[in-house]
Protein backbone atom coordinates (compact mmCIF):
# COMPACT_ATOMS: atom_id res chain seq x y z
CA UNK A 1 0.00 0.00 0.00
CA UNK A 2 0.95 3.61 -0.54
CA UNK A 3 1.82 5.59 2.57
CA UNK A 4 2.23 9.40 2.55
CA UNK A 5 5.74 10.69 3.22
CA UNK A 6 6.05 13.90 5.25
CA UNK A 7 8.45 16.62 4.23
CA UNK A 8 11.32 16.70 6.72
CA UNK A 9 12.37 19.73 8.79
CA UNK A 10 15.68 19.67 6.92
CA UNK A 11 13.88 19.87 3.55
CA UNK A 12 11.76 22.80 4.74
CA UNK A 13 14.82 24.69 6.06
CA UNK A 14 16.59 24.01 2.78
CA UNK A 15 13.66 25.43 0.79
CA UNK A 16 13.82 28.70 2.71
CA UNK A 17 17.62 28.88 2.45
CA UNK A 18 17.54 28.36 -1.33
CA UNK A 19 14.94 31.09 -1.79
CA UNK A 20 16.96 33.51 0.36
CA UNK A 21 20.00 32.75 -1.80
CA UNK A 22 18.03 33.54 -4.98
CA UNK A 23 16.64 36.73 -3.41
CA UNK A 24 20.09 37.94 -2.41
CA UNK A 25 21.49 37.19 -5.87
CA UNK A 26 18.93 39.55 -7.42
CA UNK A 27 19.04 42.19 -4.69
CA UNK A 28 15.60 41.70 -3.12
CA UNK A 29 15.25 43.09 0.40
CA UNK A 30 12.00 41.15 0.88
CA UNK A 31 9.43 39.05 -0.96
CA UNK A 32 5.68 39.02 -0.38
CA UNK A 33 4.18 35.61 -1.20
CA UNK A 34 0.39 35.56 -1.75
CA UNK A 35 -1.90 32.55 -1.32
CA UNK A 36 -5.46 31.45 -1.70
CA UNK A 37 -6.78 27.90 -2.06
CA UNK A 38 -6.34 27.78 -5.85
CA UNK A 39 -3.08 29.73 -5.96
CA UNK A 40 -1.29 28.82 -2.77
CA UNK A 41 1.52 26.49 -3.80
CA UNK A 42 4.37 29.02 -3.52
CA UNK A 43 3.16 29.83 0.01
CA UNK A 44 2.64 26.14 0.86
CA UNK A 45 6.14 25.32 -0.43
CA UNK A 46 7.59 27.46 2.37
CA UNK A 47 4.91 27.29 5.09
CA UNK A 48 3.72 23.69 4.70
CA UNK A 49 -0.01 24.44 4.43
CA UNK A 50 -2.62 26.12 2.23
CA UNK A 51 -4.89 28.76 3.81
CA UNK A 52 -7.93 26.68 2.72
CA UNK A 53 -10.90 29.05 2.16
CA UNK A 54 -9.01 32.19 3.14
CA UNK A 55 -6.12 34.22 1.72
CA UNK A 56 -2.70 34.67 3.27
CA UNK A 57 0.67 36.35 2.85
CA UNK A 58 4.16 35.26 3.78
CA UNK A 59 6.59 38.17 3.99
CA UNK A 60 10.18 36.98 3.95
CA UNK A 61 13.07 39.39 4.51
CA UNK A 62 16.55 38.90 3.08
CA UNK A 63 17.86 38.44 6.65
CA UNK A 64 15.55 35.42 7.07
CA UNK A 65 12.95 37.09 9.30
CA UNK A 66 9.39 36.14 8.30
CA UNK A 67 5.86 37.42 8.93
CA UNK A 68 2.71 35.43 8.22
CA UNK A 69 -0.42 37.49 7.56
CA UNK A 70 -3.54 35.38 8.16
CA UNK A 71 -7.33 35.61 8.41
CA UNK A 72 -9.62 34.66 11.32
CA UNK A 73 -9.63 30.90 10.75
CA UNK A 74 -5.99 30.41 9.81
CA UNK A 75 -4.36 32.57 12.47
CA UNK A 76 -3.97 29.46 14.65
CA UNK A 77 -1.91 27.78 11.88
CA UNK A 78 1.06 30.14 12.34
CA UNK A 79 2.26 28.14 15.34
CA UNK A 80 1.96 24.89 13.39
CA UNK A 81 3.62 26.15 10.20
CA UNK A 82 6.91 24.73 8.95
CA UNK A 83 8.58 28.13 8.96
CA UNK A 84 9.16 30.37 11.97
CA UNK A 85 7.16 33.54 11.40
CA UNK A 86 5.59 36.38 13.35
CA UNK A 87 1.79 35.97 13.05
CA UNK A 88 -0.14 39.05 11.92
CA UNK A 89 -3.94 39.05 11.97
CA UNK A 90 -5.69 40.50 8.90
CA UNK A 91 -9.46 39.93 9.16
CA UNK A 92 -9.79 41.18 5.55
CA UNK A 93 -8.53 37.72 4.53
CA UNK A 94 -11.50 36.04 6.20
CA UNK A 95 -14.77 34.94 4.61
CA UNK A 96 -17.34 37.65 3.69
CA UNK A 97 -19.12 39.19 6.69
CA UNK A 98 -16.98 37.48 9.28
CA UNK A 99 -16.00 39.63 12.29
CA UNK A 100 -13.71 42.53 11.33
CA UNK A 101 -12.38 43.20 14.78
CA UNK A 102 -9.66 45.63 13.84
CA UNK A 103 -9.21 49.37 13.99
CA UNK A 104 -6.44 49.16 11.41
CA UNK A 105 -6.56 49.50 7.64
CA UNK A 106 -4.90 46.97 5.31
CA UNK A 107 -1.92 49.34 4.93
CA UNK A 108 -1.61 49.79 8.70
CA UNK A 109 -1.65 46.02 9.25
CA UNK A 110 1.04 45.50 6.58
CA UNK A 111 3.09 48.30 8.14
CA UNK A 112 3.80 45.97 11.07
CA UNK A 113 5.79 43.65 8.75
CA UNK A 114 8.91 45.86 8.80
CA UNK A 115 8.84 46.69 5.10
CA UNK A 116 9.12 50.48 5.26
CA UNK A 117 12.89 50.55 4.58
CA UNK A 118 12.94 47.91 1.82
CA UNK A 119 14.22 49.22 -1.48
CA UNK A 120 13.43 46.24 -3.69
CA UNK A 121 10.41 44.04 -2.97
CA UNK A 122 9.41 40.94 -4.92
CA UNK A 123 5.68 40.23 -5.25
CA UNK A 124 4.98 36.53 -5.71
CA UNK A 125 1.51 35.41 -6.72
CA UNK A 126 1.43 32.16 -8.64
CA UNK A 127 2.31 33.12 -12.20
CA UNK A 128 5.67 33.62 -13.86
CA UNK A 129 4.57 35.75 -16.81
CA UNK A 130 6.33 35.23 -20.15
CA UNK A 131 4.61 37.79 -22.38
CA UNK A 132 6.52 39.15 -25.37
CA UNK A 133 4.71 42.50 -25.34
CA UNK A 134 4.83 43.62 -21.70
CA UNK A 135 7.39 44.03 -18.95
CA UNK A 136 6.72 40.77 -17.12
CA UNK A 137 8.34 42.09 -13.93
CA UNK A 138 5.56 44.69 -13.68
CA UNK A 139 2.60 42.31 -14.03
CA UNK A 140 1.32 41.59 -10.52
CA UNK A 141 -1.17 38.80 -9.81
CA UNK A 142 -2.00 39.75 -6.22
CA UNK A 143 -5.34 41.39 -5.35
CA UNK A 144 -5.38 45.14 -6.02
CA UNK A 145 -6.14 46.02 -2.38
CA UNK A 146 -2.86 44.41 -1.31
CA UNK A 147 -0.68 45.92 -4.03
CA UNK A 148 -2.18 49.34 -3.33
CA UNK A 149 -1.54 49.00 0.43
CA UNK A 150 2.03 47.77 -0.09
CA UNK A 151 2.78 50.75 -2.33
CA UNK A 152 1.39 53.05 0.39
CA UNK A 153 3.52 51.46 3.13
CA UNK A 154 6.71 51.06 1.09
CA UNK A 155 6.99 54.51 -0.43
CA UNK A 156 10.56 54.19 -1.64
CA UNK A 157 10.46 50.56 -2.78
CA UNK A 158 10.77 49.29 -6.30
CA UNK A 159 8.36 46.36 -6.89
CA UNK A 160 8.91 43.41 -9.24
CA UNK A 161 7.08 40.17 -9.95
CA UNK A 162 9.44 37.64 -8.35
CA UNK A 163 7.60 34.37 -9.06
CA UNK A 164 10.55 33.48 -11.31
CA UNK A 165 12.70 32.97 -8.18
CA UNK A 166 10.52 29.95 -7.40
CA UNK A 167 9.17 28.59 -10.68
CA UNK A 168 11.17 30.18 -13.51
CA UNK A 169 14.45 28.95 -14.99
CA UNK A 170 16.58 27.66 -12.08
CA UNK A 171 13.75 28.55 -9.69
CA UNK A 172 14.05 26.81 -6.32
CA UNK A 173 10.84 24.82 -6.80
CA UNK A 174 11.83 23.31 -10.15
CA UNK A 175 13.96 20.52 -8.61
CA UNK A 176 13.28 18.06 -5.79
CA UNK A 177 15.43 16.13 -3.33
CA UNK A 178 14.81 12.48 -2.37
CA UNK A 179 12.46 13.45 0.47
CA UNK A 180 10.43 15.75 -1.78
CA UNK A 181 10.22 13.10 -4.48
CA UNK A 182 8.97 10.46 -2.00
CA UNK A 183 6.41 13.01 -0.78
CA UNK A 184 5.13 13.66 -4.32
CA UNK A 185 5.40 10.06 -5.54
CA UNK A 186 2.60 9.10 -3.14
CA UNK A 187 0.07 11.33 -4.96
CA UNK A 188 1.34 10.48 -8.44
CA UNK A 189 1.18 6.74 -7.73
CA UNK A 190 -2.26 7.15 -6.15
CA UNK A 191 -3.54 8.88 -9.31
CA UNK A 192 -2.09 6.01 -11.37
CA UNK A 193 -3.86 3.40 -9.24
CA UNK A 194 -7.13 5.35 -9.52
CA UNK A 195 -7.00 5.64 -13.30
CA UNK A 196 -6.14 1.96 -13.81
CA UNK A 197 -8.92 0.87 -11.45
CA UNK A 198 -11.43 3.12 -13.21
CA UNK A 199 -10.41 1.93 -16.69
CA UNK A 200 -10.87 -1.67 -15.53
CA UNK A 201 -14.38 -0.91 -14.23
CA UNK A 202 -15.50 0.88 -17.40
CA UNK A 203 -18.70 -0.68 -18.69
CA UNK A 204 -21.57 0.20 -21.02
CA UNK A 205 -24.61 1.29 -18.99
CA UNK A 206 -22.62 2.63 -16.04
CA UNK A 207 -23.05 6.33 -15.25
CA UNK A 208 -20.26 8.88 -15.11
CA UNK A 209 -20.83 9.25 -11.36
CA UNK A 210 -20.57 5.49 -10.78
CA UNK A 211 -17.29 5.39 -12.68
CA UNK A 212 -15.92 8.49 -10.93
CA UNK A 213 -16.11 6.81 -7.50
CA UNK A 214 -12.70 5.20 -8.05
CA UNK A 215 -11.10 8.46 -9.20
CA UNK A 216 -10.96 9.57 -5.54
CA UNK A 217 -8.87 7.82 -2.87
CA UNK A 218 -7.61 8.02 0.70
CA UNK A 219 -9.56 11.26 1.27
CA UNK A 220 -6.79 13.17 -0.52
CA UNK A 221 -7.41 16.60 -2.04
CA UNK A 222 -7.43 16.63 -5.83
CA UNK A 223 -4.99 18.89 -7.66
CA UNK A 224 -7.37 19.18 -10.62
CA UNK A 225 -11.10 18.95 -11.43
CA UNK A 226 -12.03 15.27 -11.72
CA UNK A 227 -13.22 14.38 -15.22
CA UNK A 228 -15.32 11.34 -16.05
CA UNK A 229 -17.17 12.22 -19.25
CA UNK A 230 -18.93 10.02 -21.77
CA UNK A 231 -20.07 11.30 -25.17
CA UNK A 232 -20.10 15.06 -25.71
CA UNK A 233 -18.21 17.03 -23.03
CA UNK A 234 -19.13 20.28 -21.29
CA UNK A 235 -22.84 20.14 -22.23
CA UNK A 236 -24.58 23.16 -20.69
CA UNK A 237 -21.14 24.14 -19.31
CA UNK A 238 -21.06 21.16 -16.93
CA UNK A 239 -17.53 20.15 -15.89
CA UNK A 240 -18.34 17.38 -13.43
CA UNK A 241 -19.40 13.71 -13.63
CA UNK A 242 -23.17 13.44 -14.03
CA UNK A 243 -25.84 10.79 -14.46
CA UNK A 244 -25.15 10.18 -18.17
CA UNK A 245 -24.75 6.50 -19.05
CA UNK A 246 -21.88 5.15 -21.11
CA UNK A 247 -23.02 3.99 -24.56
CA UNK A 248 -21.02 1.71 -26.87
CA UNK A 249 -19.07 3.94 -29.29
CA UNK A 250 -18.98 6.95 -26.94
CA UNK A 251 -15.92 9.15 -26.66
CA UNK A 252 -14.53 8.89 -23.11
CA UNK A 253 -12.42 11.35 -21.04
CA UNK A 254 -11.05 10.44 -17.60
CA UNK A 255 -8.80 12.60 -15.39
CA UNK A 256 -7.72 12.55 -11.77
CA UNK A 257 -4.78 14.14 -9.99
CA UNK A 258 -3.23 14.59 -6.57
CA UNK A 259 -0.10 16.40 -5.33
CA UNK A 260 2.78 15.09 -7.39
CA UNK A 261 0.98 14.01 -10.53
CA UNK A 262 -2.08 13.72 -12.70
CA UNK A 263 -3.40 10.90 -14.85
CA UNK A 264 -5.56 11.49 -17.89
CA UNK A 265 -7.00 9.09 -20.46
CA UNK A 266 -9.09 9.66 -23.55
CA UNK A 267 -10.38 7.08 -26.00
CA UNK A 268 -13.60 5.30 -26.96
CA UNK A 269 -15.96 2.91 -25.16
CA UNK A 270 -15.41 0.17 -27.76
CA UNK A 271 -13.75 -3.24 -28.07
CA UNK A 272 -12.92 -2.98 -31.77
CA UNK A 273 -12.86 -0.59 -34.74
CA UNK A 274 -16.24 -1.84 -36.01
CA UNK A 275 -17.94 -0.38 -32.93
CA UNK A 276 -16.60 3.11 -33.71
CA UNK A 277 -18.75 5.62 -35.64
CA UNK A 278 -18.30 4.90 -39.36
CA UNK A 279 -16.10 7.90 -40.20
CA UNK A 280 -13.89 7.33 -37.15
CA UNK A 281 -13.00 3.68 -37.69
CA UNK A 282 -9.39 4.48 -38.61
CA UNK A 283 -8.95 6.26 -35.24
CA UNK A 284 -6.02 4.04 -34.24
CA UNK A 285 -4.04 4.86 -37.37
CA UNK A 286 -5.16 8.49 -37.64
CA UNK A 287 -4.78 9.56 -34.00
CA UNK A 288 -3.92 6.99 -31.31
CA UNK A 289 -0.83 5.32 -32.81
CA UNK A 290 0.89 8.58 -33.90
CA UNK A 291 0.15 9.97 -30.43
CA UNK A 292 1.63 6.90 -28.71
CA UNK A 293 4.69 7.24 -30.95
CA UNK A 294 5.04 10.84 -29.70
CA UNK A 295 4.76 9.72 -26.05
CA UNK A 296 7.40 7.04 -26.68
CA UNK A 297 9.65 9.63 -28.38
CA UNK A 298 9.14 12.05 -25.46
CA UNK A 299 10.09 9.36 -22.93
CA UNK A 300 13.08 8.11 -24.93
CA UNK A 301 14.39 11.65 -25.58
CA UNK A 302 14.04 13.22 -22.14
CA UNK A 303 17.18 13.13 -20.03
CA UNK A 304 19.26 15.35 -17.76
CA UNK A 305 21.23 17.97 -19.66
CA UNK A 306 19.13 18.47 -22.79
CA UNK A 307 17.33 21.75 -23.23
CA UNK A 308 13.58 22.29 -23.48
CA UNK A 309 13.74 23.07 -27.19
CA UNK A 310 15.32 19.65 -27.96
CA UNK A 311 12.36 17.89 -26.37
CA UNK A 312 9.87 20.22 -28.06
CA UNK A 313 11.42 19.59 -31.48
CA UNK A 314 11.54 15.80 -30.93
CA UNK A 315 7.75 15.78 -30.38
CA UNK A 316 7.13 18.19 -33.26
CA UNK A 317 9.13 15.90 -35.60
CA UNK A 318 6.95 12.83 -34.95
CA UNK A 319 3.62 14.56 -34.27
CA UNK A 320 3.59 17.85 -36.24
CA UNK A 321 1.53 20.49 -34.49
CA UNK A 322 -0.01 21.60 -37.77
CA UNK A 323 -1.42 18.13 -38.50
CA UNK A 324 -2.33 17.01 -34.99
CA UNK A 325 -3.62 20.26 -33.50
CA UNK A 326 -1.81 20.30 -30.15
CA UNK A 327 -1.27 23.79 -28.78
CA UNK A 328 0.19 23.64 -25.27
CA UNK A 329 3.70 22.80 -24.05
CA UNK A 330 4.41 19.10 -24.70
CA UNK A 331 5.20 18.42 -21.04
CA UNK A 332 5.46 20.51 -17.89
CA UNK A 333 6.66 20.51 -14.29
CA UNK A 334 4.33 19.64 -11.43
CA UNK A 335 4.52 19.60 -7.63
CA UNK A 336 1.85 20.59 -5.09
CA UNK A 337 -0.11 21.91 -8.06
CA UNK A 338 -0.92 20.10 -11.31
CA UNK A 339 0.93 22.56 -13.59
CA UNK A 340 3.72 24.55 -12.00
CA UNK A 341 5.62 25.85 -15.05
CA UNK A 342 7.33 24.41 -18.11
CA UNK A 343 10.84 24.53 -19.54
CA UNK A 344 9.59 22.85 -22.76
CA UNK A 345 8.75 25.41 -25.45
CA UNK A 346 10.13 26.55 -28.83
CA UNK A 347 13.68 27.99 -28.58
CA UNK A 348 13.84 27.10 -24.88
CA UNK A 349 17.42 27.09 -23.65
CA UNK A 350 16.39 25.92 -20.18
CA UNK A 351 18.41 22.85 -19.22
CA UNK A 352 16.50 19.85 -17.88
CA UNK A 353 17.93 19.02 -14.46
CA UNK A 354 18.06 16.19 -11.99
CA UNK A 355 15.14 16.45 -9.55
CA UNK A 356 12.63 17.79 -12.10
CA UNK A 357 9.18 16.21 -11.79
CA UNK A 358 7.39 16.11 -15.15
CA UNK A 359 4.06 15.32 -16.71
CA UNK A 360 3.85 14.17 -20.34
CA UNK A 361 1.19 16.53 -21.65
CA UNK A 362 0.58 16.31 -25.39
CA UNK A 363 -3.06 16.94 -26.34
CA UNK A 364 -3.84 16.20 -29.99
CA UNK A 365 -7.01 17.58 -31.55
CA UNK A 366 -7.69 15.99 -34.94
CA UNK A 367 -10.88 17.07 -36.70
CA UNK A 368 -13.54 14.38 -36.90
CA UNK A 369 -12.06 12.14 -34.20
CA UNK A 370 -12.25 11.79 -30.43
CA UNK A 371 -9.19 12.67 -28.38
CA UNK A 372 -6.43 10.46 -27.05
CA UNK A 373 -4.39 10.90 -23.90
CA UNK A 374 -2.15 9.08 -21.48
CA UNK A 375 -0.88 12.06 -19.53
CA UNK A 376 1.29 10.74 -16.71
CA UNK A 377 4.56 11.42 -14.92
CA UNK A 378 8.29 10.87 -14.50
CA UNK A 379 11.13 12.22 -12.36
CA UNK A 380 14.58 12.99 -13.76
CA UNK A 381 17.17 11.71 -11.28
CA UNK A 382 20.96 11.52 -11.54
CA UNK A 383 22.93 8.70 -9.92
CA UNK A 384 23.28 10.58 -6.64
CA UNK A 385 19.53 11.21 -6.36
CA UNK A 386 18.67 7.64 -7.41
CA UNK A 387 20.98 6.29 -4.68
CA UNK A 388 19.43 8.62 -2.10
CA UNK A 389 15.87 7.49 -3.02
CA UNK A 390 16.88 3.80 -2.91
CA UNK A 391 18.58 4.21 0.47
CA UNK A 392 16.07 6.46 2.22
CA UNK A 393 12.85 5.16 0.64
CA UNK A 394 13.35 1.49 -0.33
CA UNK A 395 9.61 0.84 -0.87
CA UNK A 396 9.42 3.77 -3.32
CA UNK A 397 12.54 2.53 -5.10
CA UNK A 398 11.12 -0.99 -5.40
CA UNK A 399 8.06 0.45 -7.16
CA UNK A 400 10.28 2.44 -9.53
CA UNK A 401 12.32 -0.64 -10.50
CA UNK A 402 9.09 -2.52 -11.35
CA UNK A 403 7.73 0.41 -13.38
CA UNK A 404 10.96 0.80 -15.35
CA UNK A 405 11.04 -2.91 -16.17
CA UNK A 406 7.38 -2.88 -17.26
CA UNK A 407 7.89 0.17 -19.44
CA UNK A 408 10.94 -1.30 -21.17
CA UNK A 409 10.04 -4.97 -21.39
CA UNK A 410 6.27 -4.81 -21.93
CA UNK A 411 5.60 -1.40 -23.50
CA UNK A 412 8.87 -1.39 -25.48
CA UNK A 413 9.88 2.13 -24.41
CA UNK A 414 13.66 2.44 -23.95
CA UNK A 415 13.98 5.07 -21.25
CA UNK A 416 17.30 6.48 -20.02
CA UNK A 417 18.73 5.50 -16.63
CA UNK A 418 17.74 8.87 -15.18
CA UNK A 419 14.02 8.55 -16.04
CA UNK A 420 11.92 7.30 -13.09
CA UNK A 421 8.20 6.66 -13.81
CA UNK A 422 6.02 7.98 -10.98
CA UNK A 423 3.25 5.37 -11.36
CA UNK A 424 2.44 2.03 -12.98
CA UNK A 425 0.17 3.89 -15.39
CA UNK A 426 2.93 5.99 -17.00
CA UNK A 427 2.64 5.52 -20.81
CA UNK A 428 -0.09 2.85 -20.44
CA UNK A 429 -2.53 3.65 -23.25
CA UNK A 430 -5.67 1.68 -24.05
CA UNK A 431 -7.48 3.57 -26.84
CA UNK A 432 -10.29 0.98 -27.07
CA UNK A 433 -11.25 1.28 -23.43
CA UNK A 434 -13.49 -1.80 -23.34
CA UNK A 435 -10.79 -4.07 -24.81
CA UNK A 436 -9.25 -4.46 -21.39
CA UNK A 437 -6.43 -6.84 -22.23
CA UNK A 438 -5.06 -4.69 -25.06
CA UNK A 439 -2.81 -1.62 -24.78
CA UNK A 440 -0.48 0.07 -27.24
CA UNK A 441 3.15 -1.05 -27.16
CA UNK A 442 6.20 -0.59 -29.33
CA UNK A 443 7.87 -3.57 -31.01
Amino acid sequence: GLIPVMLSDETMQNRKARLLENMQKDGFDAVVVYADLEHGSNFEYLCGFLPRFEEALLILHANGKAFMVLGNENLNKAGKARIEAVPIHMPHFSLPNQPMQTEKSVAQILASCELEDAEKIGLIGWKNFTSHVEDNHLLFDLPYFLVEALKTVCGKAQFANAAYLLIGENGVRTTNNANEFAHYEYGAALAGNCILKTMDRLKVGKTEMEMAETLAADGQRHSVVTIMATGARFEKANLYPGNKQIQCGDKISITTGFKGGLQSRAGYAVECAEQLPEKEQDYLKAVAIPYFQAVKTWLETIKIGINGNDLYEAVEAVLPKEDYGWTLNPGHLCADEEWMSSPIYPQSEETLQSGMLFQIDIIPSVNGYGGVSCESGILLADEQLRKAIAKEYPAVWERIVKRRAYMQEVLGIRIQEDVLPTSMATAYLRPYLLKKEMALASV
